[in-house]
């Protein structure tokens, strides 16, 4: 997860990440009923400028979207046959916009503001006995696997692709279940060593 923060500071690090959470949940609710494709095109672009305006590092993590690739190219298939391959054009450009708006989020974002932007919202959690902090520690670790998940099955990719010199495709889904399972006790682990997951409002 570490490995997919940004460690040189951007302009994108000095904006709260609540404010980053909000701007990204009003621009998902904004394009979702739009069927434009020259309007997703613009957002597209905008979010690769936004991307180049965070330097190198930030552009070459748009390879960890090739394993949605697969995605698209079925997406694109079924509205080919439903006779509307335009459409189809309009929501992997919706997908694809979102996906980096989110990664650009969390490459952005440390964990612990992350889980200070999310816990105010799960407050209500604990007139049931539930510990928001433990929640929201849940919530920003999803949004942390995310894009390392993506690295994790392009890492098996290339290296089916060292070994064969063709993609991995459904064959990888074995390894990968594995991988992430092991990632997941790793993690566990690591949570159980430091004292398990927080039960209080604050670390």
């Amino acid at each position: 997860m570490i490995s997919l923060y940004l460690p040189e500071r951007t302009w994108l690090h000095g904006i709260p990440a609540g404010w980053k959470l909000i701007a990204l949940a009003l621009v998902s609710l904004t394009v979702a009923p739009f069927d434009n494709p020259s309007l997703m095109a613009g957002l597209v672009a905008a979010v690769l400028a936004l991307y180049a305006s965070l330097g190198r590092a930030a552009l070459a993590q748009i390879a960890l979207l090739r394993p949605l690739w697969p995605l698209f190219l079925i997406l694109l298939a079924l509205h080919w046959w439903r006779g509307d391959v335009l459409l189809g054009a309009v929501v992997i450009l919706r997908i694809l916009a979102m996906v980096l708006l989110a990664n650009a989020v969390t490459m952005t974002t440390r964990m612990d503001a992350m889980m200070d932007a999310v816990e105010p919202l799960l407050r209500p959690l604990a007139l049931f006995g539930v510990a928001p902090r433990a929640v929201a520690l849940a919530v920003a670790m999803m949004i942390r696997f995310v894009p390392l998940l993506f690295a994790l099955w392009e890492a098996l990719n290339e290296s089916w692709r060292a070994r064969t010199g063709r993609r991995g495709g459904w064959r990888l889904l074995a390894p990968f279940c594995i991988q992430t399972l092991r990632m997941s006790h790793h993690t566990a682990e690591a949570l159980a060593a430091r004292g398990g997951a927080p039960r209080g409002e604050r670390r």
